[in-house]
């Protein structure tokens, strides 16, 4: 009886072992949403959403989307789970490699986790974002090619202490989105869908903007330790950290100036290729 006792702990590690290992999804090939929340809200809890293809703005809930970390949460929760969990009917899978398959089933997987985010079918509309008219580029071919997935980075063994905005550092929570994807519905000559201004026209925007994330925040970080444009040095670059509006639309002021001067003075993407300036105007009220 002894010897039968003892082989149990020994076989309950095994299985524990045996267990699969869950990873986070790579953040790198999350959509971006494409759309900001609050915007012009009607005092009714709606704001506007995307413009569809009549022209027309689409109201959604003012708190749609939601916050990126949030709904990255979620999406890692569906993911791991092989399933939507507040709709465990709809299976749910991320590949990670550039093929049209891959990139429409993390489409499919993001409109999922967005839909279904408190319940079934209880969380934010497809018009709060642009997945639509991404998972449309995608399937006609017109879509950037798919960043390449990095390695996940391996568990650290305690948490790492929350980032301090400093020279070369800050904190990426506080970047405006761009708001707006690359490479949208080209036209042959470099130029491609830009978003839909007051007027409800298209601006035409280059194919190559905005830039990826990782090149903008770099060209941010290096304004904002300089104090200026490092490309138009007679433009003043501030990035406050607090929460008033006054700060927002200073932060939202030093990610317009970075990307219009990307490349030189004034050679960068227009505010177009972004939803920058309705950011703004939404912060200033």
């Amino acid at each position: 009886m002894k010897f039968a006792l003892s082989i149990i702990p020994i076989a309950a590690a095994l299985l524990v072992s045996a267990a699969p290992f869950k990873r986070d999804v790579n953040p790198a090939l999350v959509p971006e949403f494409g759309h900001p929340s609050g915007l012009n809200p009607t005092g009714t809890g709606d704001c506007d959403g995307i413009t569809n293809a009549a022209g027309q703005v689409v109201k959604i809930p003012c708190a749609c989307p939601p916050e990126r970390n949030e709904f990255l949460q979620s999406l890692n929760a569906n993911v791991n789970a092989g399933f939507a969990v507040n709709n465990p009917s709809i299976k749910v899978s991320f590949p990670t490699d550039g093929s049209k398959d891959s990139q429409l089933a993390r489409m499919q997987a993001v409109l999922v986790t967005l839909q279904n985010t408190k319940g079934p079918g209880v969380g934010c509309p497809a018009a709060s974002t642009t997945f639509l008219a991404q998972q449309k580029a995608i399937q006609d071919g017109n879509a950037p090619p798919a960043p390449a997935p990095a390695p996940a980075p391996e568990p650290a063994p305690a948490p790492a202490p929350a980032p301090v905005p400093a020279a070369g550092g800050i904190d990426p929570a506080l970047i405006p989105e761009i708001g707006h994807p690359s490479g949208l519905n080209p036209t042959g000559t470099g130029d491609c869908d830009g978003i839909t201004n007051a007027a409800g026209q298209v601006v035409k925007i280059p194919c190559s903007c905005p830039p990826d994330r990782e090149t903008f925040i770099k060209a941010l970080n290096a304004n904002v330790a300089a104090g200026k444009a490092v490309n138009n040095p007679s433009v003043a670059v501030s990035f406050p950290t607090d929460g008033s509006n006054a700060s927002k639309a200073s932060r939202i002021n030093a990610s317009l100036i970075t990307l219009q001067n990307l490349n030189g003075p004034g050679v960068g993407c227009p505010a177009a290729s972004s939803t920058l300036l309705a950011q703004l105007k939404d912060v200033q009220g």
